[in-house]
């Protein structure tokens, strides 16, 4: 089982990260870093994980935690997905709930 370093404590504030596994938890951490973390902590994601499997993990496990400004800089300049229609109710804070 390996964990996400502890200089990552700060964006993953809900687990110790101790009780954190970069395989099973990484949706969690993923999301995290990318709606709370420096660029530093980016770093660290795009060298524990594959683009691939960030990209799914963000485009297929909507996180409703992102301030509107993040989101669209992860989804547009980090992951490139400008032409992708996300729909952004599912992940920006305080924007109505996309039900269905």
């Amino acid at each position: 089982m390996a964990h996400p370093p502890k200089k990552l404590q700060h964006v993953l504030w809900s687990v110790s990260t101790d009780r954190l596994d970069v395989k099973t938890d990484k949706h969690y951490i993923i999301h995290q870093i990318f709606s709370h973390g420096s660029f530093e902590d980016f770093r660290w994601l795009f060298q524990t994980y594959s683009f691939p499997d960030i990209v799914a993990v963000f485009t297929r496990v909507p996180y409703k935690d992102y301030r509107p400004a993040r989101f669209h800089f992860v989804k547009n300049i980090l992951l490139g997905l400008t032409s992708s229609h996300i729909d952004t109710r599912r992940y920006v804070k305080n924007t109505p709930r996309a039900l269905g």
